[in-house]
Formats: C-alpha cells, sequence, structure tokens
C-alpha cells in the first residue's frame, strides 16, 4: 500500500486498512504480520505532522518484536481513552475533512487589541515567564520599596537546614507564609521577609559523619575539631541554590540575599547575649539529670526532641529473682525491658500501699515475692485457667508494700558492691510503682532512670554532687566499671547479660514485648536515657508566665493551642540547652576546676577584653583554647570554656533577636516589631520551634514571641504513610510543579485538612483537579473576554470599563465581586486559609457557571452595542478584582491576568505587576437584593437539571413549560423578574410561577424532635404523634397564624417543619421540590421541541466544526448544508434565525455555495446531514 497522505482522514483511512489486514492474518491487537517497508515509510512521513496523532501507533509496531507484540491488547478490547480521543481530534468515521486548519492564534488586527491568548494554556510554562518577568524588574525588591513608610507586619521565618532538597512539608509552609505576608503587604503593609537557614546542629554532624565515616567521639578527637568543623561548614549550604530554586519557582517572594545563617558571628553573638540575660536572672544552672541520650549522635537530647521520634520495637522482657538475705530461698521478682541496667542496680523499689504476696510455685517449690495483681507476669497462662484446675502456686504470706520496706537482697553482680556502704541492695517505696506492668517491683538504676534517680536520691543512696553510677560512654558502651562487657554497646549487651543471669540462676523467665520506644530524630537509632552533667533553663521557674503568655496568642488551629501546647507548658520540665557537640554556638561560660567561679560573656567585645585578643569567630575551633583571668586573683589558674555548645533548639528560638543582631543593632527596628505578627511551622514544631521561642521571649521580656501562628499538619503519601525516597511512594513536588504549575499545588494544599493541623494524604489527581476547577475557567473567561474584546475594537467600536451598571445580572455579579472582597479579607483577617478556597471556588463557578454562560450573547454584541459594551467592562472589572483578591493564593495566574488586561486599567493601576496594587477595600454596601434574586434563579435551575438528569435529558432538548411553586410572593415576583434568564439557562418555552401551591401540593406538619424536646422533655414524643396524626390541619393553623395548640401545649412556627408532597393528580409533569419550592417540568417530546432540540445540535456540530478546523471566535466564515433527514431540514427551515443569531454566520443550503474558500466539511451518515465551512 502506498500514496499520499493530505488530510487526517486519508491518515485515518491508511491507518485502519493497515489494522484491518493486521486483524485478518488472525495474531492479537497489532500483532500478526509487521507493516511492509513501504506502509512504515509512509507512516514515517505522516509522523509529526498534523497526521501524528493517527499515525503514533506505526512508531510502535517498528518498535516491538513480534513476540512483544503478542502481549499486546486483544483486538475485541476496543479502543483506549487516548485512541478514542484522537480519533475524535481526527473526525474518524465522522466523514471529516480539514483544508486549511488555523493552529496559532492570529497576530493583533488592530493596535488596540489585546495579546491573542492561546487556545489550550500550558500553565507551567506560563508560569516560568512570569517568574522571569518578576526577576527582570526585581518585582519583590521594588514591591518592598514601594511599601516602605506603611504600617509594619513582622514575620519570622523558621530556619531550615540546607543539607537536603526541600520536601512537601517546606513547601506547605512556605506557600502558608508566602500567602498571609502577600495579603498583608496588598492589604497596606509593609513585609520584609529575610530567608534563614538553620546551619548548626546533629542534622549538620550527622551528614558529615556519614560522609567520612566517623563513628564515635574518639574518631572526631583523632581528626580535630577543627578539621572537623571544617567539614560542617563546607556543607552546611549545600543544597542551597536547590532551595532557592524550588522556593522562587512555587511563587514565593522572600530576601535570599538579605537572609540569615545561625553560623555568622552577629548571629552567634546574639545568642550568646540571649543566654546572658537568661545567667543574669539566674535561670541557668548546672546539674546531673537523667537525660535522653543519642547514642548515634553522642548527645544529650532535650525532653521535645526525645517525643519527635517514637517507633514500635520488639525489646527483651526479663523477669529476675534478688534473693532476700535473711532468707534466700524466697526471692523478690523485678521486670524489665532494659536487661542491659541491670549491671547497675541499687535498689528495688514497692508501692507502699499495693498487695504483694509470697508464693510457692508448685513445680520447683521455690519461693517468691511479687504484687497480687501481677501474677500473671509470672504465670502468664493464669487468666486461662479453669475454676476447677489446679493453680500453680501457693500463697504462704501476704502484706502491703510498706511491710517489704528495708529487707536487704543479694545483687546480681559485684560492680558496685562499694556502694552497700551508702545503704544499697535494699527495699524502699514510692508512689511511681503501679500494677499495670511488671511485677509491682521496679528495680532501681539512678543512671538511666529519672525516677530511679529521684527514687535513690530521696533514699540517700546518692547524692547530687556525685557522679552516680553510670558505666556507659558517650558513645553508648559500656566502661571498665563493668569490666565483664567493657567496650560493648548497652543494646547488644542483653543477650549476654541474660545469658550470665540464666547461668548463675538469677533468670525467671525471658521473652520479647513489642511497645513504642523513642529513637533520635536525626541519627534513627534508638535513644537510651542516662546521667549527664548538663547545663539546663530552669523553666518551671517560669512556668505560670508561659501558660499566660501562650494565651495572649492566637492560633489556626486553637485546639492546638488549648490541648497539646498547652498541655506541654503545664507539663514543662527544666530545658538541657548544652550539647556535648562541636559544630555550634559555643556556651560562653568560662570556669575554674572547682565550678567555683564561672563568668558568662555576653558580647564578642566582652571576651576581647578579657583575653586580650581580637576574635573574628567564636566556633569552638577558635575559642577553646582561650581563657580568662580567674576574678580571684593571680594566684588562681584561669578559667577555660565548658567544652559544651548550644542545642540547635536554643539557637532557633534565639532567631527573633539574632536574625538583626539585637541588641547590638536595630534596637529600634526590633522594638517596632516585636512581638511577630505571624508565624507559621508544622506541627512537629510545637514542641520544637514554637516552645523554644515562647521559653526565651518569656524569659527575657515575659511576653509572647508571636501574635498569630498557622499550625499545619503533615503531608503523608497517598496511602496514609510517611513520604518515604525508598519507597517511591509519592511524586516529587518539581515534578507535579512542572506537570500543573504552582498555583494549583498552592491551592491545593491550602484547600485541605494540613491547614487545620491534620495530615493530609497527598493526592496528585487533587492538584490536577485544581487546574480543572479554578486555573482553566478563569484562563478561559480572560480568553473570552479577549476574543469578544478584539471583536468590539476590530468593528471600529471603543472600549471603557467606567460604564454605569443597569443589567440586572451585571449588577448581581458585581455584588458578588464586592461580597468576594469582605468574606475573603474577614477569613484572612481570621487567618482561616482553608475557607478561602471554598469561596474562590464558588466564586468562579458563579462567575463561568452563571454569569458567563447567561450573557455570551450581550457580550459577542448579539443583543446590541451597548449592552455588549455594559456586560465587556462588567467582566473587565470582575477580572481585576479577581486578579487582585487572588494574588496572595496564586499569584502567576494573577499576574497572568492583570499582564493580558494591563492596557485598559486606568492610569493609577497602569504598574508593572499586579503584586504593587493593593485588595479592594471591603464596599460599606452591596446589592443583597440582587444577590438574593440570582441566587434564587440559580436554585430554580439546578432543580430543573435535576428532573432532566433524572428523565434522561440534556439540555439542549427544550421543556414545553416549566411550573415554579413556592408560598413566599417575594420568591415567585424574583424569579418572575429574572423569567429570561431561567427560560435561557433552563432551555424551556414557557415559566409559570405561582404560589397557589394547593394546586399542586398538600402541605402537612411534623414536629421538630430537637426543638419539641427543649421545650416539653417528656410530653414531646406524645406531642410528635399528634402533630402526625392531624397534620395537614396543623400545618394550615401555623401557616395563616404562626401558632397552633397541640395536646394543651402553644407550638410555634420553629416547633414544626412544614412537608410539602405533590397531590395524586399531578401526573403531567415531571416533579422536584425541596420542601419548600416546587418546581415541574413538562418533559413531552412533541414535534415541535424536536425541532427546537434539532436546531441547538446543529449549532453544536457547527460549533464543533469550527474548533476542529483551529477557528477561533473572531474567524468569519459561512456554513452551508444539506440533508435529508426531515427533522433536521425543518429545523434548518423554521430555526433558522435562532441557529445564525447563534453562529454568528450566514447558513444556507449547500447548493448555494459558489466560489467560496474551503476550510472544512464533514458528511454525518446517520442522520444524514453534511455541513461545509467557507472563509465569509
Amino acid at each position: 500500500m502506498s500514496g499520499e497522505c493530505s488530510t487526517k482522514a486519508d491518515a485515518a483511512k491508511l491507518a485502519c486498512e493497515i489494522e484491518a489486514r493486521l486483524k485478518k492474518n488472525g495474531g492479537p491487537f497489532l500483532g500478526g504480520d509487521a507493516p511492509s517497508a513501504e506502509d512504515a515509510e509512509m507512516f514515517k512521513k505522516l509522523l509529526g505532522s498534523e497526521n501524528s496523532e493517527i499515525a503514533r501507533w506505526a512508531k510502535h509496531i517498528e518498535s516491538f518484536s513480534e513476540e512483544e507484540r503478542k502481549g499486546w491488547r486483544p483486538a475485541n478490547a476496543g479502543p483506549t481513552k487516548a485512541e478514542r480521543k484522537a480519533a475524535f481530534a481526527a473526525g474518524e468515521g465522522q466523514g471529516l475533512k480539514v483544508v486549511a486548519k488555523k493552529d496559532a492564534p492570529a497576530e493583533k488586527a488592530h493596535e488596540d487589541c489585546l495579546k491573542n491568548m492561546p487556545e489550550h494554556p500550558n500553565f507551567p510554562h506560563r508560569e516560568v515567564e512570569v517568574g522571569e518577568m518578576w526577576a527582570k524588574i526585581d518585582a519583590f525588591q521594588t514591591s518592598l520599596k514601594q511599601s516602605e513608610g506603611k504600617p509594619v507586619f513582622t514575620f519570622y521565618d523558621g530556619p531550615p537546614f540546607a543539607t537536603g532538597l526541600p520536601h512537601y512539608g517546606h513547601i506547605l509552609a512556605g506557600t502558608i507564609k508566602d500567602i498571609v505576608c502577600r495579603w498583608a503587604h496588598q492589604t497596606g503593609h509593609h513585609v520584609e521577609r529575610r530567608f534563614g537557614w538553620d546551619c548548626h546542629g546533629l542534622p549538620i554532624e550527622f551528614e558529615i559523619e556519614k560522609e567520612h565515616g566517623i563513628k564515635s567521639s574518639h574518631d572526631v578527637m583523632k581528626i580535630g575539631i577543627k578539621q572537623y568543623n571544617k567539614y560542617c561548614r563546607d556543607i552546611v549550604m549545600k543544597f542551597a541554590s536547590e532551595w532557592e530554586t524550588t522556593v522562587t519557582r512555587m511563587g514565593r517572594w522572600i530576601d535570599f540575599k538579605n537572609d540569615y545563617k545561625t553560623m555568622n558571628l552577629s548571629y552567634m553573638e546574639s545568642v550568646w547575649w540571649v543566654f546572658s540575660q537568661l545567667w543574669e536572672k539566674k535561670l541557668v544552672y548546672r546539674g546531673y539529670k537523667v537525660m535522653p541520650y543519642s547514642i548515634g549522635c553522642t548527645t544529650v537530647l532535650s525532653n521535645f526532641e526525645a517525643n519527635m521520634n517514637y517507633k514500635q520495637v520488639s525489646d527483651p522482657s526479663v523477669v529476675v529473682t534478688f534473693p532476700w538475705l535473711q532468707d534466700e530461698s524466697i526471692s523478690f521478682l523485678a521486670w524489665t525491658t532494659t536487661p542491659w541496667t541491670l549491671p547497675s542496680n541499687l535498689l528495688l523499689c514497692v508501692n507502699p500501699t499495693l498487695k504483694y504476696v509470697l508464693i510457692e510455685d508448685a513445680e520447683t517449690k521455690k519461693k517468691y515475692i511479687l504484687a497480687e495483681a501481677r501474677l500473671v507476669q509470672a504465670y502468664p497462662k493464669l487468666p486461662k485457667l479453669k475454676p476447677k484446675d489446679p493453680k500453680p502456686f501457693t500463697v504462704l504470706e501476704e502484706y502491703v508494700g510498706k511491710d517489704l520496706v528495708g529487707r536487704e537482697y543479694k545483687p546480681l553482680f559485684n560492680f558496685f558492691e562499694r556502694k552497700k556502704k551508702d545503704g544499697c541492695f535494699k527495699i524502699v517505696c514510692d508512689n511511681y510503682v503501679t500494677s499495670d506492668s511488671g511485677t509491682g517491683i521496679v528495680h532501681q538504676a539512678p543512671g538511666f532512670g529519672e525516677d530511679d534517680y529521684r527514687v535513690c536520691l530521696e533514699n540517700g543512696v546518692i547524692t547530687k554532687d556525685e557522679e552516680v553510677p553510670c558505666p556507659v560512654d558517650n558513645n553508648g558502651c559500656f566502661t571498665n566499671e563493668v569490666p565483664t562487657w567493657e567496650g560493648v554497646m548497652v543494646k547488644d549487651a542483653d543477650k549476654a547479660i541474660q545469658k550470665e543471669l540464666k547461668d548463675s540462676g538469677r533468670l525467671l523467665s525471658a521473652g520479647s514485648i513489642v511497645h513504642d520506644y523513642p529513637f533520635c530524630w536525626r541519627s534513627e537509632k534508638p535513644l537510651i536515657y542516662k546521667t549527664v552533667a548538663s547545663w539546663f533553663v530552669n523553666v518551671t521557674q517560669i512556668k505560670e508566665d508561659l501558660v499566660r503568655n501562650n494565651k495572649e496568642t492566637y492560633w489556626v488551629p486553637e485546639a492546638v493551642q488549648v490541648g497539646r501546647f498547652n498541655n506541654w507548658l503545664e507539663n514543662a520540665r527544666d530545658w538541657a540547652v548544652s550539647r556535648n557537640r562541636y559544630w555550634g554556638t559555643p556556651l560562653p561560660v568560662w570556669v575554674s576546676e572547682d565550678y567555683k567561679q564561672m563568668v558568662c560573656m555576653e558580647s564578642v567585645e566582652m571576651l576581647e577584653k578579657l583575653t586580650g585578643q581580637k576574635i573574628t569567630d567564636i566556633h569552638r575551633d577558635s575559642i577553646d583554647d582561650l581563657t580568662i583571668p580567674d576574678p580571684r586573683g593571680a594566684e588562681y589558674p584561669p578559667l577555660k570554656r565548658i567544652p559544651e555548645v548550644f542545642d540547635c533548639w536554643f539557637e532557633s528560638g534565639s532567631m527573633p533577636y539574632a536574625q538583626s543582631h539585637y541588641p547590638f543593632e536595630n534596637k529600634e527596628k526590633f522594638a517596632d516589631g516585636f512581638p511577630a505578627d505571624f508565624i507559621a511551622e508544622g506541627i512537629d514544631q510545637t514542641r520544637g520551634w514554637f516552645y523554644t521561642l515562647l521559653v526565651l521571649s518569656t524569659a527575657i521580656f515575659n511576653k509572647p514571641p508571636f501574635k498569630n501562628l498557622i499550625v499545619n499538619g503533615l503531608v503523608l503519601a497517598s496511602d496514609g504513610q510517611k513520604m518515604s525516597k525508598r519507597k517511591r511512594n509519592y511524586p516529587p513536588p518539581t515534578e507535579v510543579v512542572d506537570k500543573y504549575g504552582a498555583d494549583s499545588l498552592r491551592l491545593y494544599l491550602i484547600n485541605s485538612p494540613v491547614v487545620k493541623g491534620q495530615d493530609l494524604k497527598f493526592n496528585e489527581e487533587n492538584v490536577k483537579k485544581v487546574v480543572k476547577d479554578v486555573l482553566l475557567p478563569l484562563y478561559n473567561s480572560l480568553n473570552f473576554f479577549t476574543i469578544n474584546y478584539n471583536r468590539l475594537i476590530i468593528s471600529g467600536e471603543t472600549f471603557s470599563a467606567d460604564v454605569p451598571i443597569s443589567n440586572t445580572m451585571d449588577r448581581w455579579i458585581t455584588a458578588e465581586s464586592q461580597r468576594l472582597i469582605k468574606d475573603v479579607r474577614s477569613e484572612m483577617e481570621a487567618y482561616h486559609l482553608y475557607t478561602v478556597v471554598p469561596l474562590v471556588l464558588k466564586w468562579v463557578d458563579n462567575l463561568t457557571n452563571c454569569y458567563l454562560r447567561m450573557n455570551r450573547k450581550r457580550m459577542k454584541g448579539n443583543l446590541g452595542l451597548e449592552d455588549q459594551k455594559a456586560s465587556l467592562a462588567t467582566l473587565f472589572n470582575i477580572l481585576m478584582v479577581t486578579a487582585k483578591v487572588m494574588s496572595a493564593f496564586t499569584p502567576f495566574m494573577a499576574e497572568q491576568i492583570f499582564q493580558q488586561l494591563k492596557q485598559l486599567v486606568p492610569e493609577a493601576e497602569k504598574v508593572d505587576s499586579v503584586h504593587y496594587l493593593m485588595v479592594p477595600d471591603v464596599p460599606k454596601t452591596f446589592d443583597a437584593e440582587v444577590i438574593r434574586k440570582v441566587e434564587r434563579l440559580q436554585k430554580v435551575c439546578v432543580m430543573v437539571r435535576t428532573i432532566r438528569d433524572r428523565k434522561g435529558l440534556g439540555n439542549r432538548k427544550p421543556l414545553r413549560e416549566v411550573i415554579v411553586v413556592h408560598s413566599d410572593a417575594e420568591f415567585i415576583s424574583d424569579v418572575e423578574e429574572m423569567a429570561e434568564y431561567v427560560k435561557e439557562e433552563t432551555n424551556c418555552f414557557e415559566l409559570s410561577c405561582t404560589t397557589k401551591e394547593e394546586q399542586y401540593v398538600i402541605v402537612s406538619a411534623e414536629g421538630d424532635p430537637k426543638a419539641l424536646g427543649k421545650k416539653f422533655g417528656k410530653e414531646a414524643s406524645a406531642i410528635k404523634t399528634a402533630i402526625l396524626e392531624d397534620a395537614v390541619n396543623v400545618a394550615t393553623e401555623v401557616m395563616k397564624g404562626g401558632k397552633v395548640t397541640v395536646c394543651g401545649q402553644e407550638l410555634t412556627a420553629d416547633d414544626i417543619k412544614l412537608v410539602r408532597s405533590f397531590k395524586e393528580n399531578v401526573t403531567k409533569h415531571e416533579t422536584f421540590t425541596d420542601g419548600e419550592t416546587l418546581v415541574m417540568c413538562d418533559v413531552t417530546q412533541d414535534e415541535e421541541v424536536i425541532v427546537s432540540g434539532t436546531a441547538r445540535e446543529v449549532i453544536a456540530k457547527v460549533q464543533q466544526l469550527r474548533k476542529r478546523a483551529g477557528l477561533d471566535m473572531t474567524d468569519k466564515v459561512k456554513v452551508f448544508y444539506t440533508t435529508e433527514d426531515e427533522i433536521f431540514a425543518k429545523a434548518f427551515e423554521t430555526k433558522l434565525e435562532m441557529i445564525e443569531s447563534a453562529l454568528q454566520s450566514t447558513v444556507k443550503p449547500l447548493s448555494e455555495k459558489t466560489t467560496e474558500e474551503l476550510i472544512a466539511e464533514q458528511v454525518i451518515e446517520e442522520p444524514p446531514l453534511t455541513l461545509v465551512l467557507t472563509r465569509a
């Protein structure tokens, strides 16, 4: 087969013939014989041309072997969606022939015309162009200069680490921040926005330790702190450029050039000042405490860090015997999930009031003491025993816990036998012991448990000043105090310890337990708890102030503030702010060897004065060797700096002061902007940044650090799991933006539960839906205005946006725009971002599916020139309002609307960017009456549509009559006033409206259960029954006078529900009611109705043909037809004026065509109809 394919129809025919031949050969679809070389060459010529959609499958025939093709879709599977779409575009099987396709928009036909817009927009591509335009005009900085002198709106940006790429959590928080800051700017404020970087701490150190194979503090000492910190400094800004690219691409305006970094000297000096303020207020102390400790990062963590990463794990579950020294045939039983703590045991603790029993095991005859309520721990099968089954033990004696106090027991090991002289290895009591788990007897290792430490301290076996038994080094390995397992990682020693206990006869049982256990949020290794010397902020001393200051702030959602955060504050513990690490801001404390002399530096200048050296860097490698004189005199050794650095949370909590080098610079600026007007981060910062900000601002100024806060939830994968690069269970953010654009992702995120502090299961399809529901309708509205504005200008007319508004629909959409401004302003004042998108969706629906649909004829000029100018002026003003209101939410789309319309705006608004314009003020009043009327119009149309859907009648098929029934005369008057719009929208011949509902319906009454119950209590049920028994009369009385007496009780309209149902004789019409409004439709399809519907079908077919020919609305054509179908012929004969008016083209029989240039032709076989388009 060979030949030339000049049209899509030819290409389709060729494709079909080859496909048919392949099927005849018996193979599956596209199986069997491969096409000939001649056929393949023919298809190659087609590829890349307008026929590529038809020919594309030919590529695959050559790309796959015959064996591979056997697995392809069977011949009887039917076309795929993509194939059907391609076939439709090509007009396959529809007799389509396009001679002169118009692919690209024409250039301006007049200098005053607006730039033509592509029919099919590429939103991501256009966003990139807008971003380039912003960069070219330096839009962000220009907007800041323009707002100087306006009221300041202060925003604090929490610093992220630049050691990883931004993920959806960062994009979400960044979007929230950008929207609020843009809105503040465009409502008359000056809003500085500086990006910040968290440069210190575990995230950085963890990365370089992986890279350089550093596994312990010994490895650090080998290379030296100077080299270690150099490694850290080198990777701090590893992904900074990627961050800037992603953040900028998302449309966020923030200053990267004037950013702050926590590793800068100015920032670190302010951190020193913050600490010195706490020092002066005596809110800092050094102490020994049992703290969460990260083996992976070799440092203590704060309590809130320890709560950030719990996981379910399987740990040992062992019961150990402790023989009573007075009678070693009796043993106390203790249970633990951390066998590695047993070598450090010093005491056993019971509950003073709990009941304990001495039992004898029926099989071994051994005797044990444990809590009666916890016998199941020793005998797990106990709950399953039947009453007649023999018990596995005999109870010999009973005690209460306090009776056991003072009894001594035999230690498990002799590692700390020296402590016996201090009163160790005996029974003590404390109320923290419960009967919820274990044996009711808890072993005490003060080096590894907070309660253990407290109990041992209270019982005098340890003191505050001594280093308690804690035989575990910084790397989580046993020290030489436990020589048997010296150098072994504690968790790795569990099995060996259990074996030792079993061999010595001290292990009663061993198993496992699955429970939640804290892991290091950075290294992902399990935490341990150990006693360490740390520097603490005395948070408990300012706890009441924290709670009070929290109440002075405004949170969205409020539940997080009054629930999780308030509870955390009320139970706040002292904050361990020191870390035994290297890359961080060093604690500015110099001490004597005995810690009796301590000096806290408040500035670099103070350190320079005391050391006599010029200081340019205050990281550990620069100042660790610096000493200062002992204030007691020269006879004393100089003071040395303590080795610890600050917790990076302390640094980020100092951000309000340190970002501006306060108080060394910018004192007045800081005072004017503190507390911040707004901050926002994820819910994981509740015990992180939000907490540290509040602690430091309360400690220094006794003020909250911010006024308003939005807490976002977590973005999860679509299956509800955490997003994981390894699992690849989410689409990369850059791919989503490249597909759908940043505006769509922004709107999707803020329209989800995640902005209310809840979790979001990310769904890419819903991002795509935003394009369909918001961006595309707005684009099409803008394009529609452009086309009809250009048509007006080309005709020689002028345009003015400032015209009086008299048309009802123009008044309505204007009033709706004013209501939009009012509602969005109101919601943004409340920081309710999640309620804005529903308002936008409703607005877009009103604009596109109501206003434009009902006014297309006016804008095209079908109803006269003045009406055309008025409607276009209204649409222009509405689009400008849309651009201004939505500029904070969809900055790219708003810019596109503005740039398209820019030449038409008043001189005062002819600026370079829409983001230089302010959001319109809330109007004092807006036309509530016209809004009510159109809402009632919409309600009737929706009810008619419901009837159509129920009967399967498309909107092109006319209805002979629609009857609207309502008891409210005002409702009927409103619908009658909008009658022409109702008839047009519902496609009906006649519209009848009446308040005489008795002709069509029966009105009956029902009691309102809630109202009756509240008023009459137990009598409500009898009253409700009585109402139902006389439902029609009760309804009549209520409608007459608003009151009725039932069961001796006076009821009002608030106690009654009126129910309307159609009478049985109303059979001619299809009916629908919502309980108040009744709609009836005559769906009879007689000849007149069918012909009218056929005329609409002709209009639709011509419009489709224009579209396939690549024509736009400004292209003038002539339409010719021929048909042998009686109904189509009658439609052309009787409805010609309607068809020509809708198409704005002459429509004539094909026999009258002469020399006009052919554009497109379509021959339809059933019903027989030929349509031809020619140049006008």
